[in-house]
């Protein structure tokens, strides 16, 4: 019987803390004035390239999608 009242006692007690635990903030998701991308000047020549390449180039002329919202996908069957 002891071992019931102890068994209680401690789901009882988890359940409490649990309850009472502060919930975190939700993080904002991060929008594009978050980053700090370097502009080009008017009248420098740019290099155009397509695909993802490593280059010697520091400018930064255009970046990807940043979405707010999750994405959504149908998994396929196996």
């Amino acid at each position: 019987m002891n071992i019931w009242v102890q068994l209680a006692i401690w789901l009882v007690s988890y359940f409490v803390s649990a309850a009472a635990r502060p919930k975190p903030p939700q993080p904002k998701p991060a929008a594009f004035g978050d980053f700090q991308f370097p502009q080009a000047t008017e009248g420098t020549p740019q290099a155009v390239i397509f695909g993802d390449v490593w280059i010697s180039d520091w400018m930064v002329l255009g970046v990807g999608q940043y979405r707010t919202q999750a994405i959504k996908q149908k998994g396929g069957k196996k």
